[in-house]
């Protein structure tokens, strides 16, 4: 059979399996006594192991079928959940995580993992009591299936009736070849003798044969325990049948929370009037797989479309038409729903990115010896996939030096009167046209006078200028190149390279970083993001005879200002706005615009007013456009890195304008 057509849907799946795993293995972390959380992972396990043996990658499959023994084990209280399994499960994953990486970058995706699956054997030899397996409650076996208090109920009325509840586990020959049709043919027996209320695993699972050879229903029925067996032995390819009768007043002893827990998603229900077993299986979801690649596609179809729209637009002012103006105000209308629905596609929770931080701090912490409690806030936020992509590697070396510099050791918050645990706060939330993602720990702050110091050996500051600078100018020196507060270089941080970086990647995204901190308290880092970089809404400029776009996202205001007006200050032209001191730019000066003589000069300057943080700068240019939705294009690699300029766009006129970076030019 050929699979390469189902590759990408391999890739996918096993990225969504392989995450859940992740997930649930560090909820089982904190509670291992949750049956249903080793449930949900022995399935994600079981698909995975199932899709890799049909794709022909064999250490994935032997590596999955090995874990999937040790949570059977669990899941039938046979093996206690505790440290040493756990770490060995997360080095199975990871293991897992690179064969599927090395699957996606074209390679075989093989892997030594004999010793893993070794690790995992040796577990199964290992019993939470050695009497587990065989131990009776009242003289009834306790391999019993866990039912929740409804279906104790519905067992108890039926026992006043005269029906009898039994347990009944079948187990398929080994090369059984029609697996879901056998368990139909045994159902449809169960059917004629009683009534379904319970099914482990299942029915949905049970259709799609995600099980091995086994499987168990409890049954509501007047007939014998010998009459149930002897008819399911008539249905060919069993290999065995086991008829328990259930007390329902021993079942009440047993733990109900453990039952709860257990009982999960199991429960049923048989339809009579169709003769089908209803397992509550909701209707299927109304949504299809669509490849990013063609949503891109889509999208740069559209940026062509909002393109002709401003021609459009520029054409209709000129021409005296009303049916004309009025045609282009619907055509405008229809596309700015388009531009909505399709940017919406665009969007993914940051969760993607966020669900690889728990696992992440675990190990840190435990590398450094601390004790951490990761709470994550807003994971459902979106952002545009492009954003997505990128913002993961900044977040890891934030996240990192959180663990690494700010919160201290166990013994050192002790001495300062706090808990032993340290608190580490990822959040992310909308505001208006952005997304921000804070990083926020309880740590020992950022200490001003390491840091000055260093910056001083550094030769970034002076030791004169130091004494001006205020909180938040300390703070942001950190983000220097080359910079560390680090004592000592680690594995973790220390080289001054990751907070560089991750200010320089954030400014590339459109985006700006920020601190907070204060000593023995804690640091917050805040980034804040604009929700799309492809289409953005911009104020169009005069400067001389050519036009520039400043994206409105960074604009505060625009003012005519008298000449007079300004102000010189250290060899900077300012201006006084609102009451606070900025400095001035000429844009004609930065970007070198040639002078155009027809131009006439008035008594007032036109000034754009724009942020980055906290600081302002503001921008003269020679007269104002107006705001413009315009579809930001890369300047390729020819013109790559241009001061101050993050793209271009086509105008409706068709020519090309330039799209100012104003984070290059506030000071």
């Amino acid at each position: 059979m050929d699979t390469s057509d189902y590759l990408n849907v391999f890739l996918e799946e096993s990225d969504e399996h392989l995450q859940s795993i992740n997930n649930h293995i560090l909820e089982l972390e904190q509670n291992p006594g949750n049956l249903e959380i080793v449930n949900e992972i022995f399935r994600s396990a079981h698909t995975l192991k199932g899709m890799a043996g049909t794709m022909a990658f064999h250490d994935i499959a032997s590596l999955t079928h090995q874990m999937e023994n040790v949570f059977d084990k669990m899941r039938n209280n046979e093996l206690e959940v505790n440290e040493g399994v756990i770490e060995i499960i997360f080095q199975a994953v990871e293991a897992l995580e690179e064969m599927v990486e090395a699957i996606r970058n074209g390679e075989t995706g093989s892997m030594d993992v004999d010793e893993l699956v070794s690790h995992l054997k040796s577990f199964e030899g290992k019993d939470v009591d050695s009497g587990a397996k065989n131990r009776s409650s009242e003289g009834q076996p306790n391999s019993y299936l866990h039912l929740d208090e409804y279906q104790l109920t519905v067992v108890k009325q039926a026992e006043e009736q005269g029906f009898s509840a039994f347990q009944i586990t079948v187990k398929l020959s080994e090369d059984c070849l029609l697996k879901a049709a056998r368990v139909y043919m045994v159902f449809e027996i169960l059917e004629e003798l009683g009534e379904i209320i319970k099914s482990v695993p299942g029915v949905e699972e049970l259709e799609e044969e995600a099980f091995e050879t086994e499987f168990s229903v409890v049954i509501l029925s007047k007939a014998s325990a010998a009459d149930i067996e002897a008819r399911i032995y008539k249905v060919s390819e069993i290999q065995s049948v086991m008829v328990m009768p259930i007390d329902a007043g021993v079942m009440n002893k047993k733990d109900k929370k453990a039952q709860q827990e257990q009982s999960g998603g199991n429960k049923g229900s048989l339809d009579k009037s169709k003769g089908n077993y209803n397992n509550g299986k909701q209707a299927s979801s109304k949504t299809i797989r669509v490849s990013s690649e063609r949503i891109d596609h889509l999208m740069n179809l559209f940026e062509e479309l909002v393109l002709d729209r401003g021609r459009l637009e520029d054409i209709a002012m000129n021409k005296d038409d009303d049916e004309l103006t009025e045609t282009v105000e619907h055509i405008a209308k229809i596309s700015q729903d388009m531009q909505d629905l399709i940017l919406t596609m665009r969007m993914v929770p940051v969760e993607q990115v966020f669900n690889r931080f728990p696992r992440m701090v675990r190990g840190l912490a435990k590398e450094l010896d601390k004790e951490i409690d990761l709470e994550v806030m807003g994971a459902e936020t979106e952002l545009d996939r492009t954003v997505i992509d990128e913002i993961g590697d900044p977040l890891v070396h934030l996240i990192r030096n959180s663990i690494d510099h700010g919160i201290e050791t166990r013994a050192e918050r002790k001495r300062s009167g706090k808990s032993s645990k340290g608190k580490l706060v990822l959040r992310a939330f909308h505001s208006g046209n952005h997304v921000f993602i804070e990083i926020e720990d309880d740590g020992a702050g950022i200490n001003r006078d390491k840091v000055i110091k260093k910056a001083i050996n550094y030769g970034l500051i002076t030791t004169d200028k130091a004494e001006d600078l205020n909180n938040e100018e300390v703070n942001q020196l950190i983000f220097s190149s080359g910079l560390s507060t680090a004592d000592k270089v680690s594995d973790v941080s220390g080289r001054g390279v990751g907070l560089d970086a991750v200010s320089k990647k954030i400014e590339s995204l459109g985006g700006h970083i920020s601190i907070e901190s204060v000593p023995g308290q804690g640091s917050k880092f805040s980034i804040q993001l604009p929700l799309t970089l492809s289409i953005l809404s911009s104020l169009l400029v005069n400067v001389q005879s050519e036009i520039f776009g400043i994206p409105l996202s960074s604009v505060i205001e625009t003012v005519l200002v008298e000449e007079n007006d300004f102000m010189n200050s250290h060899r900077q032209k300012v201006m006084d706005f609102r009451g606070k001191v900025i400095p001035i730019l000429s844009l004609q000066e930065v970007l070198g615009v040639p002078d155009n003589q027809q131009i006439r000069r008035t008594a007032f300057e036109s000034v754009v007013i724009v942020k980055k943080g906290e600081k302002m700068t503001g921008l003269v240019v020679d007269s104002f456009i107006g705001k413009k939705e315009v579809v930001l294009k890369s300047l390729g690699n020819y013109m790559k890195g241009t001061f101050a300029i993050s793209g271009a766009t086509i105008l409706g006129n068709g020519k090309v304008s330039l799209i100012i970076d104003p984070n290059a030019l506030v000071k």
